[in-house]
C-alpha cells in the first residue's frame, strides 16, 4: 500500500472518465497501449475497468452497469453516482468529471469541506471485489468525501481514503506497451481560473496555495487551471464551450516518445506534436485529451 501523509498536502490518487460503455472504452485505451484491468463492480450501480501506473495513481473509466441500482443510490444521496449523472447530463457520456486525491482521513476532509462551505455532499463508504491480471481477488473498502463550488456541473473533486487495499499484485497491470509510468499533470480549463483556487487548495488541503500560474503542486502530479485560450495555445486543441471547471487533458510519464509514437503510428490513433509533447485528442471511450512526454 501506497504511503498516505497524514498532514500536508494530498497526493493525487485517480482521474475518473465517464464513457458509455466499458467495451468502449477498453478497446480504445487498449489501443492506446494501456493494460485495462478486468471489470470492477460497485453495489451502487456503476462499474470500472481501470488503468493502474506504477507511480500509484490510475484512471477509472466509469459506465453504468445498473441502470435501476444507480436511480436508487441517487435517491438515497450518494453522491459519487449523483455527481456522475449531473455531469453526464451536463457534458454527455463521454468525457473527464472528476480528480481524486488520497487522504487518510476522510472525515476530517468532510469536516473541512462542510466549513469552507464547499462540501457537495454526505460521505461515502463501500466496499467491492478487485481482481488482478492473473485471478486472484480481494475486497476493497473506501471511504470517500466530496467538494464543489456552488452550481458547479462539469466537475468535482473528492478524497479517497482506502480503509482496506487489495493484497493483489498490480506489476503486470502497470507493463503498459506505451511506456507511460505515472500522471505528470492534469490539466482544467476555466473561464475565470483564480475563482478555481480555493476549491482546488482546500480539496489538496494546502490551504496556503496560491495557484502560481495556475498551477498547483501536488505529490504524485501537477493540477493546472487554464482560461481556454491558454489551453489551445499550449495544446493545440480547441477548448470548447464555457465553464466554471472542466477536467481536460492528463499528461503521461513514458519511458521513450519514440516507442510511443510508433505504436500509436500502427495501431492508427491520429496523434499531433506539440513541442516535445504527443497530443492526442478525445475521442469515443477516451473523455480527455492524453498527452505523452518523455521524462529521464
Amino acid at each position: 500500500m501506497t504511503d498516505r501523509p497524514t498532514t500536508g498536502t494530498h497526493p493525487l490518487d485517480h482521474l475518473v472518465l465517464p464513457t458509455p460503455d466499458l467495451d468502449v472504452a477498453r478497446a480504445r485505451l487498449t489501443a492506446l497501449g494501456f493494460v485495462v484491468a478486468p471489470t470492477g463492480v460497485h453495489p451502487f450501480g456503476t462499474v470500472n475497468c481501470c488503468v493502474f501506473l506504477a507511480d500509484g495513481t490510475y484512471l477509472e473509466p466509469l459506465a453504468i452497469g445498473n441502470e435501476q441500482a444507480a436511480i436508487d443510490a441517487t435517491a438515497a444521496g450518494n453522491v459519487f453516482v449523483a455527481r456522475d449523472r449531473l455531469y453526464r447530463d451536463s457534458r454527455g457520456d463521454d468525457g473527464f468529471s472528476a480528480v481524486v486525491l488520497a487522504t487518510d482521513n476522510a472525515d476530517a476532509d468532510h469536516a473541512r469541506f462542510v466549513g469552507a462551505g464547499l462540501s457537495a455532499g454526505g460521505m461515502l463508504s463501500f466496499s467491492r471485489a478487485f481482481t488482478d491480471t492473473s485471478g486472484k481477488s480481494d475486497t476493497a473498502s473506501f471511504k470517500l468525501a466530496f467538494a464543489a463550488t456552488s452550481g458547479a456541473t462539469d466537475a468535482f473533486l473528492f478524497v479517497c481514503q482506502r480503509i482496506n487495499a487489495p493484497d493483489v499484485d498490480r506489476t503486470a497491470l502497470q507493463a503498459h506497451a506505451n511506456g507511460a509510468t505515472g500522471i505528470l499533470e492534469v490539466v482544467a480549463i476555466s473561464d475565470q481560473p483564480t475563482e478555481q483556487y480555493r476549491l482546488i487548495s482546500i480539496s489538496a488541503n494546502d490551504p496556503a496555495a496560491s495557484g502560481d500560474g495556475g498551477a498547483f503542486v501536488l505529490p504524485r502530479a501537477t493540477l493546472s487551471v487554464l482560461d481556454p485560450k491558454s489551453f489551445t495555445a499550449r495544446f493545440g486543441i480547441p477548448a470548447g464551450s464555457s465553464t466554471k471547471l472542466r477536467f481536460a487533458a492528463i499528461v503521461f510519464a513514458v519511458c521513450g516518445i519514440d516507442a510511443t509514437s510508433s505504436l500509436l503510428a500502427a495501431n492508427a490513433i491520429q496523434h499531433d506534436i506539440a513541442g516535445t509533447d504527443i497530443v492526442v485528442r478525445p475521442a469515443s471511450g477516451q473523455g480527455a485529451a492524453f498527452i505523452f512526454r518523455e521524462t529521464q
